[in-house]
């Protein structure tokens, strides 16, 4: 399927690695122009090395933290016809709701969903004037059914989907569509790490700490595995293409089932 992306500007915010990286590559194969985004040269450097090596395509780089207002304004002025935002930059963090200070709060806000917020009224003028455009916010299945583990990340992945669901209606009638997805547990570098030092502690293999945590932590996921970065990035690609018109205003969900709803 030609999902008519040849070389339409795409940013993927925190594209170095995880979903980030396969949303990047996946648009890169489908023709779009690529800007890349990490805190580091080293890392950005690399992810666009890699995805030209293997999927080719015009990949860019942009080297600053989009949590701030400064990195934003100068990658907007850099590339201003920014036509595809997918605002994937994001953190987590398990942590006991009485250990989460205010500036745990604020650091997930700023990071989570300023960045979003930002990027998204930067970018929208030039979407505007062309009367066409994507954003999408990658939220999550914690924004849905918040994690006692992690309160303030599900908390700004909810308000995610409020941004979303909002900016969809004040571009209503126009080619423009706002659209969030919503990950379950997915195998990203940052989660994959994670699993894998939990595992190593508890003397248990991947495969082992797998089946126990959808056993009882994530009990109502249908596929009871980890979703690969891909299987997200297919579902973004997807809805980032013209081919997508009709759908906005949407939380579209990639979680494994584990949403417990048929809605």
């Amino acid at each position: 399927m030609d999902l008519k992306l040849t070389n339409k500007l795409a940013l993927v915010t925190g594209s170095t690695a995880g979903i980030g990286y396969a949303i990047a590559a996946v648009l890169a194969g489908e023709g779009a122009r690529v800007i890349v985004n990490g805190r580091s040269k080293t890392s950005v450097d690399a992810a666009v090395t890699a995805i030209s090596s293997t999927v080719g395509g015009t990949i860019l780089g942009f080297v600053g933290d989009l949590s701030t207002a400064e990195a934003a304004e100068a990658l907007t002025k850099q590339y201003p016809n920014i036509e595809i935002l997918v605002n994937n930059l994001g953190i987590f963090e398990p942590k006991p709701f009485e250990e989460i200070s205010d500036a745990d709060w604020m650091r997930f806000f700023d990071v989570n969903v300023m960045s979003g917020i930002r990027l998204s009224r930067l970018c929208l003028p030039a979407m505007k004037s062309a009367n066409w455009g994507r954003i999408i916010f990658i939220s999550s299945e914690s924004g849905v059914q918040i994690p006692a583990e992690m309160i303030h990340y599900g908390v700004t992945k909810t308000a995610q989907l409020a941004v979303s669901r909002g900016l969809a209606e004040a571009v209503a009638g126009t080619g423009i569509t706002v659209n969030s997805i919503l990950p379950g547990p997915t195998k990203s570098r940052g989660v994959g790490d994670f699993v894998d030092a939990l595992a190593k502690a508890e003397g248990k293999s991947f495969d082992e700490f797998e089946k126990e945590f959808f056993e009882k932590v994530r009990p109502t996921s249908l596929i009871k595995r980890f979703a690969s970065p891909e299987e997200v990035a297919a579902l973004v690609v997807y809805i980032a293409s013209p081919l997508a018109s009709a759908t906005t205003g949407a939380a579209l969900r990639v979680d494994g089932g584990v949403v417990k709803s048929a809605f």
